[in-house]
């Protein structure tokens, strides 16, 4: 069974530009695969937004701008829809090696399982990590299959352990990736 590594990069974005770049201009080589997601909530408000990218497996980016301050459960879905009010629509966490939710959980983690976001009282809060064996558009393990993927925020934060949603409570906001 393969083992899901991911960390949390706070500012692993930083270095992007400069290492996209050489004296003679663009380095060679494929382009990265890359997605972005405008998150709103039920009323359609802009709450956060989040980029994914092919580097380092598959590397997502979070920065949420207009969230309460508190801790939120961040997940990965498999579907590409955003219904409001429940966005249900979004279906199950996206996990294609079928493991139980949670990082603290034996049969876990899947790949939709993401670090809380912190967000201060100034309602911004980032997070940045990296899922190893995934990726956005090719590959095995892919984000943006036939029916597209989201990002979700939930009400509560994620307990980390428990199937299939870490006790993280309703999904309060949602963006396609696209």
């Amino acid at each position: 069974m393969r083992k899901l590594t991911m960390t949390v990069l706070p500012f692993a974005f930083l270095g992007l530009a400069a290492c996209a770049q050489t004296q003679d201009g663009p380095a060679a080589g494929p382009a990265l695969s890359a997605a972005t997601a405008e998150v709103r909530d039920a009323a359609g408000r802009v709450v956060a937004t989040a980029t994914a990218r092919d580097q380092a497996g598959l590397t997502v980016r979070i920065d949420a701008t207009g969230l309460r301050p508190g801790t939120y459960a961040v997940h990965l879905h498999a579907v590409g829809r955003c219904d409001p009010p429940d966005f249900a629509t979004a279906g199950p966490h996206w996990n294609p090696t079928t493991n139980q939710h949670g990082r603290l959980n034996p049969l876990g983690p899947h790949f939709g399982d993401l670090p809380n976001i912190e967000i201060g009282e100034d309602g911004r809060g980032s997070i940045a990590f990296a899922i190893s064996s995934g990726s956005v558009r090719r590959g095995e393990h892919v984000l943006l299959d036939a029916d597209g993927a989201a990002l979700v925020i939930h009400a509560n934060a994620d307990d980390y352990r428990t199937d299939p949603t870490g006790n993280s409570g309703g999904r309060i906001a949602c963006g396609v990736f696209g």
